[in-house]
């Protein structure tokens, strides 16, 4: 008789398979995205060739293997992958700036809603201020502004007013707009100016590695030394 200490336990060939079959569903699950975590496009970025330019590093190679924004926001690292984005860290890069996207978090520009075949127009206006400076200046206090209005718009529109700041961009001296990718008009002053969608616009910058980076550095550094003893030896 076999001691119950030594004896085999089989587990019924129904459950394992039973077990198969929930963790292949469940990394399916884990593959696939909902359609309500696919973002809406922008003025800005209206399909996934224009994201890709935008973000940089060189994805806009890959644009022809993600051909519809769908496939932007739902593709896996996995799938992404099998399509031939390599390597790694350029994956991750992109699945971390459509986390940001699908937060609302976008580079210059993203923000813009009056936009023509990617060019948008932006100019200085004047706007009521804000209650600490009404207080400190007077009721009339006013402050000027970068807003998105298309040219034909007068300066003296009264709804105007009424848009949003464009974020990362601001007044400089009297009345020049001044940020990243900011090219001003000609014959205007520099109170208006256009920005328009350019390869790297949005990209992060990788760091420099020092000594083949952290994983590497004490081995670099250690056949230096001993390089260098070598050297000095001879």
């Amino acid at each position: 008789m076999i001691p119950s200490s030594t004896r085999s336990h089989r587990l019924p060939f129904s459950l394992i398979s039973c077990i198969l079959r929930s963790h292949t569903t469940v990394r399916q699950l884990h593959q696939q995205v909902s359609p309500n975590q696919i973002p809406s496009s922008t003025p800005f970025v209206p399909d996934s060739k224009t994201f890709l330019s935008l973000i940089g590093r060189n994805l806009s190679q890959h644009a022809a293997k993600i051909p519809t924004w769908e496939s932007l926001f739902s593709l896996s690292s996995l799938q992404l992958r099998k399509l031939g984005v390599e390597p790694a860290r350029t994956r991750r890069y992109l699945l971390w700036w459509r986390d940001k996207f699908r937060k609302g978090e976008y580079g210059i520009g993203g923000d813009l809603q009056d936009v023509k075949d990617s060019v948008a127009h932006v100019r200085v206006i004047e706007v009521p201020g804000n209650r600490s400076s009404r207080t400190l200046a007077g009721p009339d206090a006013t402050k000027k502004v970068v807003v998105n209005v298309p040219p034909e718009v007068p300066v003296n529109e009264p709804n105007l007013r009424r848009l949003k700041p464009v974020k990362g961009l601001k007044v400089q001296g009297a009345h020049t707009v001044v940020g990243p990718f900011v090219e001003p008009v000609k014959g205007t002053g520099g109170s208006v100016a256009i920005v328009k969608v350019q390869e790297g616009m949005w990209e992060q910058r990788r760091g420099q590695k020092v000594d083949g980076g952290e994983r590497r550095k004490v081995q670099v550094r250690r056949k230096r030394k001993l390089e260098e003893m070598r050297k000095a030896r001879s």
